[in-house]
């Protein structure tokens, strides 16, 4: 019960990407470079296991961004055919590439690191892919008739994908959709509907994360739009919890969410974020405990997950793995209540 994990990336060694950053240019390249994503993808799962995660990941240690990542291997996106778009409903904009024939998938792209992952724990491993809304909201498209068009594309293309992590020992398949949080109309006409295609056949367990993004300065400009209620989840919750996806990962620490909103997820397994990944302040195990005391108010703790808020790739790896302790340390607490 209240068994801890993280919603997605990990702060990457000096010695494999430039700290701090999003997008961090590689350190290596070539060959030195694939050894090095391995090894920190290693590092990375002994780490939160040091921290006490029950489930693990990989960190996204191999990849430089959460959507590109998958992107790199993909056929039919353009990267040296790059346009300027504004991304979340023209929250910031970015010079995005461009899908300019039909997408395939020639082979797997995240296998290697999924593989190391696995072999270097025996605790339940959990991965991570861009959700296909996300991802069409993170590119240019010049060949598909609409955007829902081409996320169904790519969601098969996941499929593909999360079916060999699975056949690879992956016990949970997550998808990142910080998109559900702005296009919440959409979410429900067909974002769901691409999920449901991408987790299509799958026995492992499936997750979908939507939060109010990284620690960056455009998203904290855009919450400070928001108001004192933070109600999106609102407009999504009841069309998930009618879905086949079977745990959803939210943002709680921190943030203006009612937390009577979770209570809207009558049927699925609840990841409570209880890690602020906006601020560097290191959360106590009473802080961490407290949320999810909260959180237990609409949720039976037997469906609660703590968890992160969202990806740490921005932070400091000190602080990012001090902040898991506090996880694990505060669920403890809690679970030591029950």
């Amino acid at each position: 019960m209240l068994e801890t994990t993280i919603a997605g990336s990990l702060p990457k060694p000096v010695w494999l990407a430039k700290p701090g950053v999003l997008w961090a240019p590689w350190a290596l390249e070539g060959e030195a470079l694939a050894v090095a994503k391995l090894d920190a993808t290693m590092l990375s799962v002994n780490e939160q296991e040091r921290c006490g995660i029950d489930i693990v990941s990989d960190g996204e240690q191999a990849r430089q961004h959460f959507v590109h990542g998958f992107l790199v291997g993909v056929e039919g996106v353009d990267f040296a055919r790059k346009k300027r778009i504004g991304i979340r409903n023209n929250r910031y904009e970015a010079d995005c590439p461009t899908v300019v024939s039909k997408l395939r998938r020639p082979g797997p792209v995240h296998s290697a690191e999924a593989r190391a992952a696995r072999a270097a724990t025996k605790h339940k491993l959990k991965f991570t892919l861009p959700g296909p809304m996300t991802i069409v909201d993170t590119l240019a498209n010049e060949h598909y008739r609409d955007k829902v068009d081409m996320a169904m594309a790519f969601a098969r293309l996941l499929n593909q994908e999360a079916r060999e992590l699975e056949a690879i020992g992956v016990d949970v398949i997550q998808f990142d959709e910080p998109a559900f949080n702005v296009y919440m109309d959409e979410a429900v006409q067909w974002g769901i509907d691409a999920l449901h295609l991408a987790t299509e056949g799958l026995r492992c367990a499936t997750a979908v994360h939507i939060c109010y993004g990284y620690g960056i300065e455009a998203n904290i400009k855009w919450k400070e739009t928001l108001g004192q209620s933070w109600r999106q989840y609102e407009q999504v919750f009841p069309a998930l919890d009618r879905s086949r996806i079977q745990q959803v990962s939210l943002e709680c620490a921190a943030s203006k969410v009612p937390l009577e909103l979770i209570g809207l997820l009558k049927t699925k397994q609840v990841l409570v974020g209880a890690i602020d990944v906006a601020s560097d302040a290191i959360e106590t195990p009473e802080q961490v405990a407290s949320t999810i005391r909260a959180a237990m108010k609409h949720v039976d703790a037997a469906r609660i997950m703590p968890c992160t808020n969202c990806g740490m790739a921005p932070m400091t790896r000190e602080t990012a793995y001090a902040k898991l302790r506090a996880l694990a340390e505060g669920a403890a607490l809690v679970r030591k209540e029950l």
